[in-house]
């Protein structure tokens, strides 16, 4: 399967049928073919080869979306890029993953102006909403192409390639084939409940989780409702009026709904599943949201593994009885049925039923691996296995528990933040000698970004203003909520800092 296949699957059931809704505006299947037979004509016009790598940058727009369905049927690749990116990370994926043209909403031309004279490898770019003077209009692209059927056979399963973080601080290109997200699409609809056809409903950024959880709604024919905006009084609404059976949002954005004064009068009985994943949730909030909401389903994957290396379904999280299974909540839930988990220890050895150790994973699941990055890869699939970095044990029943991060990696509010980078950025201030980043638990977040930080003799740091240094340079996500100030970290005696004891002190000073 093709990413294209799912809509073309979606439309063979109904080309009439609502596809794509937003702000209570509806493409049809029939539609959506149309523009990504236009947009596949434009790539082609344009130069774009099978095979060439095409970005988004944009927030959630059923055109937009349109696009990655284009860019499939074009036979090219595409490269999903987070509106939340500041412009450097965003750079760094634009030349890096080699992309030839860039699709973008006009929200974000400020930061696409800024960065062209650092993308040579760019031969267009194009804003999806408007004219500009230095891209194209949409509009002005697709001008006088017929929307008539049109394909271009790619020249490999090589499907879309996303970026994520690493130790370093500078973002990987994650290759994912068709049958990665064939795999993943099928584990969707083994194993968590649909009944008839699905209305999915999309406020989480369509570039990570929300967006690929499309293409199994789509195979069904389904609608996806999109939202542009954050806003949980609006979602509940949404819910009410479409019908939703199906939506996915991260811990933190599930507590907004659970405290939001409009959900004790919201009607949620159509739901059938909703999602929960990309960082840890708190059990009492995860039980809270069980009797409030209903049909809770948890996934855990990475984009290396997207979405399904455990699931947990609605049913699993109950006894036979009817009781909650509370035992289960802290779970990640039961390993997917086709992707291979085992523990692992540092040596390589697999480890039996209840020790810890890292979370490995194989299977038609697992990307293809890193993008022109062939050290990260052979790093990651080390003994024949992917390391997930995930510290984490299995039970007899095949649910699996994780405990820790092995690559000190904190995941707040759904995002994952490296401490490296948020250390980078800190030190680079002007009163900061040293640092340490680490990640403690928070009811809101999941995690939170903590940072501690040793001054340079004589000087006099400004917690508020290290704060506003350290945004405007990676952004308000990666920007630590707690900064602390200690005369010295504690180290190693080759004088490296020991992150276990900074995070073990923070802990017992019960500020957290």
């Amino acid at each position: 399967m093709r990413l294209i296949d799912y809509l073309d699957k979606g439309a063979s059931l109904g080309a009439d049928a609502p596809c794509l809704t937003m702000d209570g505006h509806d493409l049809s299947y029939a539609e959506v073919q149309r523009l990504s037979y236009r947009v596949a004509r434009g790539l082609a016009a344009t130069g774009i080869a099978a095979g060439d790598k095409v970005a988004i940058l944009s927030g959630n727009h059923p055109v937009a979306f349109s696009c990655v369905f284009g860019i499939s049927r074009a036979g090219a690749v595409w490269c999903p890029v987070n509106p939340r990116n500041e412009a450097t990370e965003n750079q760094i994926i634009l030349d890096t993953f080699d992309c030839r043209l860039l699709l973008f909403h006009s929200h974000y031309a400020p930061m696409v102006e800024r960065l062209l004279p650092a993308l040579p490898k760019l031969a267009k770019v194009v804003c999806l909403d408007s004219a500009l003077p230095f891209a194209a209009s949409f509009e002005d692209w697709l001008r006088g192409l017929p929307d008539s059927p049109f394909d271009r056979s790619p020249i490999d399963d090589l499907a879309m390639i996303p970026g994520t973080g690493g130790t370093t601080g500078k973002p990987k290109g994650v290759m994912l084939s068709g049958r990665n997200l064939e795999a993943m699409t099928a584990l969707t609809l083994m194993g968590y409940p649909f009944d008839g056809r699905p209305r999915y409903l999309a406020l989480a950024p369509l570039t990570h989780a929300a967006g690929v959880l499309c293409f199994p709604i789509l195979a069904l024919g389904g609608r996806v409702v999109v939202m542009p905006r954050a806003d949980v009084g609006e979602f509940l609404q949404l819910i009410e009026a479409y019908g939703i059976t199906h939506t996915f949002l991260p811990p933190t954005v599930i507590y907004m709904v659970l405290d939001h004064p409009a959900l004790g009068n919201a009607d949620l009985s159509s739901l059938q599943c909703f999602w929960y994943g990309a960082a840890p949730m708190s059990t009492a909030r995860l039980a809270e949201a069980l009797r409030r909401i209903g049909p809770m389903a948890q996934l855990f994957g990475q984009t290396e593994a997207p979405m399904m290396i455990s699931m947990m379904a609605p049913r699993d999280h109950y006894n036979a009885d009817g009781s909650v299974a509370a035992e289960r909540l802290a779970s990640a839930g039961r390993v997917s049925p086709l992707v291979q988990v085992a523990i692992m220890d540092p040596d390589g050895a697999l480890l039996p039923t209840g020790h810890r150790g890292e979370i490995v994973a194989r299977g038609s699941l697992v990307m293809e691996g890193y993008y022109k990055d062939p050290e990260a890869t052979a790093e990651a699939s080390r003994h024949g296995w992917h390391h997930t970095g995930d510290i984490g044990y299995l039970d007899a029943d095949n649910f699996l528990t994780i405990v820790d991060r092995a690559k000190d990696m904190i995941i707040t509010g759904g995002f994952n933040v490296y401490s490296v980078e948020v250390e980078q950025a800190l030190a680079a201030h002007e009163t900061i000698a040293d640092c340490a980043v680490v990640g403690l638990p928070d009811d809101k977040w999941g995690e939170r970004v903590v940072a501690v930080v040793q001054g340079k003799p004589g000087t006099h740091i400004d917690v508020d203003a290290v704060a506003a240094f350290v945004k405007e340079r990676i952004g308000s996500v990666k920007t630590p909520k707690q900064i602390e100030v200690w005369d010295d970290l504690p180290r190693s005696r080759i004088g490296k800092v020991l992150k276990s004891d900074v995070r073990a002190r923070l802990l017992n000073d019960g500020r957290h």
